[in-house]
């Protein structure tokens, strides 16, 4: 890690859907605790906000970037110290499949395990991702 940047890590799955069909799903909020485990069992909706309501980080608000046909499905999450954690996530064709993406950045402060523990947690929510679209 150097000075001028964090260390990132990029985590990614193949899918057998198209990127519209990936897109759509994990665009939608509502669909979080399907597969994103890393923000708990459940979702709330209050004044068009999304809240993730049983994170082990506590509520966290969860924003997503507006939809868009560039397969850009960023989010910010932030946490009930006021924190927003920015998590850059592509969604792109990969054959007749798709492949997401998700940018894992050591957050400030994170040590080598806190680190491994956030990119092994991203790769389980994108396994299950997969398992989810492609039971369908």
């Amino acid at each position: 890690m150097n000075d001028t940047g964090r260390q990132s890590r990029h985590v990614s799955v193949h899918i057998d859907r198209t990127v519209d069909e990936v897109y759509a799903y994990a665009s939608d909020p509502a669909n979080l605790p399907g597969w994103a485990h890393g923000l708990g069992g459940s979702m709330e909706q209050v004044d068009g906000r999304w809240f993730a309501v049983s994170s082990p980080m506590g509520r966290v608000e969860v924003a997503f970037v507006p939809r868009n046909g560039l397969g850009v499905l960023d989010h910010h999450v932030t946490l009930p110290s006021g924190e927003t954690v920015h998590n850059p996530v592509r969604v792109i064709a990969d054959g007749t499949g798709s492949e997401v993406v998700f940018t894992v950045r050591r957050q400030p402060g994170a040590g080598d395990a806190d680190f491994e523990r956030d990119a092994s947690t991203v790769a389980a929510d994108l396994a299950r991702l997969k398992g989810v679209l492609e039971a369908v």
